[in-house]
């Protein structure tokens, strides 16, 4: 089978969605599949190249001129809107490459959909955020979760958090590309129930099974330089958090919660900075270690010398891979009620779910396992177990299904078309 992915980013640049599409093109070139992978280019990497069997094109968008527009901190983000440049590239690399699927990750379909009658495949849309439905794709509303879009609330929204001349153009496009992805995609893939409710998907018309993102049955292979990353870990017990180093995720929260604990062992937050992460370094507590821009294989190995793991986010965060990460290396995990992380922790099984935005409660949770080791311990066998539903063997299988079914559907309707035509002249 040709797939074809669509995903603004992809590693090295660093991110729960570029690792994902990582993972599964790779899984899916081990299963015999002709993978290619459309990408944004970064500066200093490559337009081409072939890593682990994925062919892998780098393409220029238009707006990259405009550096001021859909960048941030380096990285470059595909527009809600068709873009010129990223349309013609598409264009050379489909009619080069042939797919029968496109799998698309984010907005970059959007400048595939007016392609899609062209290239003649089957269109599959993951959705690991609420960008159906919100041009912010968090669906938070002024800090707390949103009940749903209204235009003049999506408008307000949306120009705090772009800014006023960005906000409402941002909202027009992402709502008339939404409207066309409702009737162009041939199957959406929620990461989560909570995806799937939010985005609109329950209970209307539109195809949709819900899949989670998921890990490799296989751990990253040890890299030589580990050890360089591991000797900046504290020498003995941990709390760990990794993450975008932002509110979003409840970075201010850990930090305010960490602050109140006694004797509390040193906190790591392993991530990558954010426009907010300035301010807020400079109100860590004392032995709050930050370590930046660490390779997935060193992660692993971070979380397995950890005591627990810690994801406090405010916003309804779909899959967190970072929590299935911890809970492969038998961690227990603190986290917000909130989003997929309910399909994700099991509470007072395989660790704590705690209100968001709590610090006091946060705080309360870590002083819980802190002092009950056997607690922890038992909860991170349960992880171990829990967490074997969302590994590779069980989630790929499903995603290959889905396209099974679409090019098995198209064939049928291309054989009764013909049969129809066939039909039709003999009757004249």
């Amino acid at each position: 089978m040709r797939i074809l992915m669509l995903s603004q980013f992809y590693p090295p640049i660093i991110g729960g969605g570029a690792k994902h599409v990582q993972s599964l093109s790779t899984e899916l070139v081990s299963r015999g599949h002709d993978v290619v992978v459309v990408t944004l280019w970064h500066e200093g990497l490559e337009e081409f190249e072939r890593v682990q069997g994925v062919r892998i094109y780098r393409i220029h968008s238009s707006l990259q001129q405009l550096p001021w527009l859909f960048k941030d901190n380096g990285r470059q983000y595909a527009p809600p809107f068709p873009d010129p440049g990223i349309m013609l590239a598409l264009r050379r690399i489909i009619a080069r490459e042939q797919p029968e699927i496109v799998h698309a990750h984010n907005w970059l379909v959007y400048s595939f959909l007016p392609l899609k009658t062209w290239s003649g495949a089957r269109l599959v849309v993951t959705l690991h955020n609420y960008s159906l439905v919100c041009a912010k794709t968090l669906f938070l509303h002024h800090g707390t979760a949103c009940d749903g879009p209204g235009f003049m609330k999506c408008f307000s929204c949306a120009a705090q958090f772009y800014g006023p001349i960005k906000g409402m153009p941002t909202v027009l496009a992402n709502r008339a590309m939404s409207r066309l992805s409702r009737q162009t995609v041939d199957m959406f893939l929620p990461v989560s129930q909570a995806v799937a409710v939010g985005s609109g998907l329950v209970g209307s018309p539109l195809p949709f099974q819900v899949i989670p993102n998921f890990l490799p049955d296989d751990l990253p292979d040890g890299q030589e330089d580990v050890q360089s990353y591991l000797t900046q870990l504290p020498a003995e017990g941990y709390l760990l958090f990794v993450g975008a180093l932002g509110r979003l995720k409840g970075v201010d929260i850990l930090l305010h919660a960490y602050a109140d604990l006694t004797n509390a062992p040193p906190l790591v937050l392993i991530g990558f900075d954010t426009p907010e992460w300035s301010a807020l370094a400079d109100r860590c507590p004392a032995n709050v270690l930050v370590l930046k821009n660490w390779p997935s294989y060193a992660v692993m190995q971070a979380w397995r010398r950890s005591m627990l793991a810690l994801a406090p986010s405010v916003w309804a965060e779909p899959c967190a891979t970072t929590v299935m990460e911890a809970m492969l290396m038998e961690r227990p995990v603190i986290a917000s009620r909130i989003g997929g992380m309910i399909d994700l922790v099991d509470d007072g099984k395989t660790g704590l779910l705690v209100r968001p935005g709590d610090a006091v409660a946060l705080g309360e949770a870590i002083e819980q396992l802190l002092q009950n080791p056997d607690l922890r311990y038992h909860m991170g066998e349960a992880a171990r177990l829990k967490v074997l539903e969302f590994q590779a063997a069980r989630v790929v299988p499903r995603i290959e299904q889905v396209y099974k079914k679409l090019l098995l559907k198209e064939q049928i309707a291309q054989e009764a078309g013909l049969h129809g035509d066939t039909v039709g002249a003999n009757h004249a």
